[in-house]
């Protein structure tokens, strides 16, 4: 999906999306800025938030649901955080390192600790995981903790997500090759997992050279940077 190009977006409309796209992932609620005034230090009034919001919209960074005074992100939007505004790197803390840790077994077979990592980062996520070993042997977990959020209780995108899970092996099969071995956002249109989703996925290799895939696939409403974390502390982990 193409935004307009906004040449002259300025620190503070950046600080307002950033601010807006945040605050809707912890919610999933519309923001009014009413609430980017009293929940973030703008220092502005709600009549200057209002107008570059207008501006943002104009822009097709936002959209304003028709039965709320709030906006949201759009895709675009999701894309300029993820390009300029985004934290970099949010570091796990020790008990999400320790919790990844203690969910491999000692199980020598790579599949059965990649089946632990994997529900325990559904557990840490809330999203869906992913993960392969080369483009044919793939599986997903956590699809009913995906379902329970506000984002799926669209029919519609119930129902494409259940139509991707149906050619599941075929869509991992042309992610497989086209990844790189460091972790990738894909988001809406050009998510193969879903238009109506993001993923966070990477191509590892473990130490006996054998290659496999690792991702989190939830709503465009994800915590990227949290989850980007929790992807590349996985990584880590399986390289040792």
């Amino acid at each position: 999906m193409e935004t307009a190009r906004f040449e002259s977006m300025n620190e503070r409309q950046e600080l307002i999306l950033k601010a807006l796209v945040e605050e809707y992932i912890r919610t999933a609620e519309p923001v009014s800025s009413k609430i980017l005034v009293e929940h973030y230090d703008l220092d502005v009034s709600s009549a200057t938030v209002r107008n570059d919001l207008a501006e943002l919209e104009a822009a097709g960074f936002i959209r304003q649901p028709h039965t709320s005074a709030g906006r949201v992100p759009t895709e675009g939007g999701y894309q300029e955080y993820l390009r300029k505004l985004a934290p970099q790197k949010v570091n796990s803390d020790r008990t999400t390192s320790r919790k990844l840790r203690e969910a491999i077994t000692d199980s020598p077979d790579p599949e059965e600790t990649m089946r632990a990592l994997t529900k325990e980062l559904v557990r840490l996520s809330g999203d869906m995981a992913i993960a392969a070993f080369g483009p044919d042997r793939s599986f997903f977990t956590g699809m009913g903790t995906l379902m329970a959020k506000p984002d799926f209780q669209d029919l519609d995108v119930v129902r494409s997500m259940s139509q991707m899970l149906d050619r599941f092996d075929e869509v991992v099969e042309g992610v497989f090759a086209q990844l790189a071995e460091e972790p990738q956002v894909m988001l809406g249109h050009d998510n193969p997992f879903g238009k109506d989703t993001a993923a966070v996925v990477v191509k590892f290799r473990l130490p006996n050279g054998r290659i496999g895939l690792l991702g989190l696939v939830g709503p465009m409403r994800m915590d990227y940077p949290k989850n980007l974390s929790l992807i590349e502390e996985v990584i880590d982990i399986l390289k040792e």
